[in-house]
């Protein structure tokens, strides 16, 4: 009896171990030459500095285009429920952050009004060994863009 007990209650420890999803929290510093950018032009942040409670992550990405550097900040909550932050030229940015089945992958979807439509902006969020990994892809009428970015811990 006493192993039947024991044995249950390692494996309800392991369940709510392998429930448990990713912890991003950190700052994080772009690894160009892990990463696949764009050629012409890439959406990925220099660094990112992630506060990831259990029900919330709060995102700031700093970022330089054309010699210029800036900050987004958004704060998500990681129900699925929508969010609202200032998006490009402070626009009504609207994301939703979903976990995948085994709460290993993030994925935040965003939508963006940008003169007269909408851009939409997936990133999923993962871990590969100490390396946090974002897959990002962007489509509006200007076309599609895809990419990968590794980032190391600070």
């Amino acid at each position: 009896m006493k192993k039947i007990i024991y044995l249950l209650v390692m494996l309800l420890g392991a369940t709510l171990v392998s429930a448990q999803s990713m912890d991003f929290s950190g700052t994080w510093k772009l690894n160009s030459s892990k990463s696949k950018l764009g050629d012409q032009f890439s959406m990925a942040p220099n660094e990112i500095v992630v506060v990831h409670k259990t029900n919330d992550m709060s995102v700031e990405k700093h970022s330089s285009f054309q010699g210029q550097n800036f900050t987004t900040k958004d704060k998500l909550t990681l129900d699925g429920k929508e969010c609202v932050n200032v998006g490009f030229m402070d626009t009504e940015k609207k994301s939703t952050a979903v976990w995948s089945d085994d709460k290993k992958m993030l994925t935040v979807t965003s939508k963006i009004p940008m003169q007269g439509e909408t851009m939409t902006i997936v990133e999923v969020y993962k871990m590969d060994g100490e390396n946090m990994v974002i897959e990002a892809s962007a489509s509006s009428s200007y076309g599609d863009m895809s990419e990968m970015m590794v980032y190391d811990k600070q």
